[in-house]
């Protein structure tokens, strides 16, 4: 019985200090970390006005779909861009649906960027990104919406060129993946220039 005891309190002293560490120090630690080395990513890499007010992520898309703003990815989370149903359609290949929206996509896109019907269109404007919430878009793609956003907005193609440079993030590790523009910085950019007398 006394072997018994002595078990049963080991165990008990193991799962009280495996606690006190895996429950307690390492997340405490890790804390510390993200918040003294990684404070804007840790904290979700927010987008805030003057006021202080929260306007976005830098990590997440919003859905823009007027002539004066530069268009975002589709989306397939939720209902369209809702960080709470993060997602992808789950439609493959040879999904009659999916090769029928991205059909209907590629003749919006031209339609609405006014693009002849054989110009190639960006992958990335015309499919949703896994996760539905990406935020970036190609160059190529930023660069095919500039003659429609300078229309709008009454700016010249040459300042857009400068906005999407400004607000283009490079390769990760300087060589990884594609430079990617992100569409709620230029937005948000491009709204303070059209606010400048």
């Amino acid at each position: 019985m006394k072997e018994f005891f002595s078990h049963i309190r080991g165990s008990v002293v193991s799962t009280l200090v495996l606690a006190i560490v895996c429950c307690g120090l390492y997340p405490l630690i890790v804390f510390a970390i993200s918040q003294a080395f990684f404070y804007e990513k840790a904290n979700g890499s927010l987008i805030l006005d003057k006021d202080g007010a929260v306007r976005g992520s830098k990590l997440l898309a919003q859905g823009f779909t007027a002539d004066k703003y530069f268009h975002p990815r589709p989306s397939a989370a939720g209902n369209g861009y809702d960080a709470t149903s993060s997602g992808g359609s789950n439609l493959g290949p040879t999904s009659q649906k999916l090769n029928d929206a991205i059909k209907d996509r590629v003749d919006a896109y031209r339609k609405e960027n006014g693009l002849n019907e054989k110009e190639p269109v960006p992958a990335d404007a015309v499919t949703a990104s896994g996760s539905g919430l990406d935020p970036h878009i190609s160059m190529r793609n930023a660069e095919l919406q500039i003659p429609r956003v300078a229309k709008a907005r009454g700016l010249s193609e040459k300042k857009l060129h400068e906005l999407i440079e400004q607000n283009t993030n490079g390769r990760d590790l300087g060589l990884l993946g594609d430079p990617g523009v992100n569409v709620l910085s230029l937005n948000r950019a491009l709204a303070s220039v059209a606010a400048r007398p």
